[in-house]
């Protein structure tokens, strides 16, 4: 039959297709309106902006039906207080760090990076395919509150520091703004952490109540003027292979939504992570070498520094892990996924950047 035909029989001319524009579920979607809380400044249009991205898709993908107004660090809760706010329903969501919350249980590290842990690429498959997903929201249901997948920020950097540091007695007493776990493994070479959301760093750097201070990479700290005060720039960050983000949701709002704005919000997380990670991959080489040009001074952890963080590490791993049943069982999860993950990383791709080097040289 005829396309023509087909229509005049089935009686789809211009009324019918505008009634299939608008399908029974669109019309039938409640209204929503959601808060959420970020631990960000909005100056960082990576951070807090890829927030907004996944508030903005939900929207537009409900025809504003379902509606989250963000909020930056501080304007309704504080940065670092964005997990409390959804537990107690204060607001239904928040967008971020995981590993900001150690303090209630070293297992929430896992949810962003977890130090000397694996790149962005293993870490993000083993949330979405390698059982990570499951076995964090099974640790955070109690917390009340569900994770989504919103973000990572890649590869990090190792701080900012008023002086330099080449060996391990050099961190000795040093006071650094350093996020979640890792601060545990640098407290056992005599570091003093300090944990600060990101608006607050640099009125600390500044008064002197730190002496170093590690955020994310050149593109934000650029943005947050760390140079100015801390100008040796060290790296790599090796707390933060590839740190995740999260939006926590309140678990009884979670379980209230139509299972369609379930998906929608889950997919708005998805964008905003895709989202970030091609910013940031954008932005930072640019932002490095106006950082250089500018006058920081860019240096590698000596191999002495790095062996003895690694150690700690791994020492300190082991003893959270042989009295925290939850932090062994996500541990031991990461850890099998990481080691077939890596293998396959360097098969693949460690081959394909020797023929590049090689190819770039001819």
């Amino acid at each position: 039959m005829k396309r023509r035909d087909f229509i005049k029989v089935t009686g789809l001319g211009a009324a019918g297709a505008a009634t299939l524009a608008a399908p029974a579920i669109a019309q039938s979607m409640p209204e929503i309106k959601w808060r959420m809380p970020t631990s960000w400044p909005k100056s960082l249009d990576t951070l807090f902006g890829g927030a907004e991205m996944m508030c903005k898709m939900v929207a537009e993908a409900t025809d504003n039906k379902f509606q989250i107004q963000i909020f930056a660090a501080g304007e309704i809760v504080p940065g670092l207080q964005v997990l409390d706010a959804v537990q107690n329903g204060t607001c239904e969501i928040g967008h971020t760090a995981s590993y900001y919350y150690f303090g209630k249980d070293p297992t929430f590290t896992f949810g962003s990076a977890v130090p000397f842990g694996p790149n962005m690429r293993i870490n993000q498959a083993w949330y979405m395919q390698g059982g990570g997903r499951d076995v964090l929201n099974e640790f955070y249901k109690s917390y009340n509150v569900v994770s989504l997948l919103a973000g990572n920020t890649g590869c990090q950097m190792g701080g900012w520091f008023r002086k330099e540091v080449n060996a391990p007695d050099d961190l000795k007493g040093m006071k650094f703004r350093i996020g979640g776990f890792a601060g545990r493994v640098l407290q056992k070479l005599g570091v003093v952490p300090q944990q600060l959301a990101g608006g607050d760093i640099y009125p600390a750097l500044e008064k002197g109540t730190i002496d170093a201070a590690e955020w994310v990479g050149p593109y934000d700290d650029e943005k947050l003027g760390f140079y100015k005060i801390a100008p040796h720039y060290y790296y790599p960050g090796w707390w933060e292979g590839g740190p995740m983000l999260l939006a926590f949701v309140n678990l009884d709002k979670w379980n209230a939504l139509p299972k369609y704005y379930q998906s929608v919000l889950e997919q708005a997380g998805h964008y905003a992570n895709n989202y970030m990670m091609a910013r940031y991959d954008t932005a930072n080489p640019l932002a490095l070498k106006k950082l250089l040009a500018g006058g920081a001074k860019l240096h590698a952890f000596s191999p002495s520094i790095m062996d003895a963080c690694h150690k700690a590490a791994k020492e300190l791993h082991a003893e959270v892990g042989a009295t925290n049943a939850n932090f062994k069982k996500v541990h031991d999860s990461l850890a099998k996924f990481t080691s077939d993950g890596y293998a396959w990383f360097q098969v693949a791709e460690v081959g394909y950047d020797i023929f590049m080097a090689r190819r770039s040289q001819s």
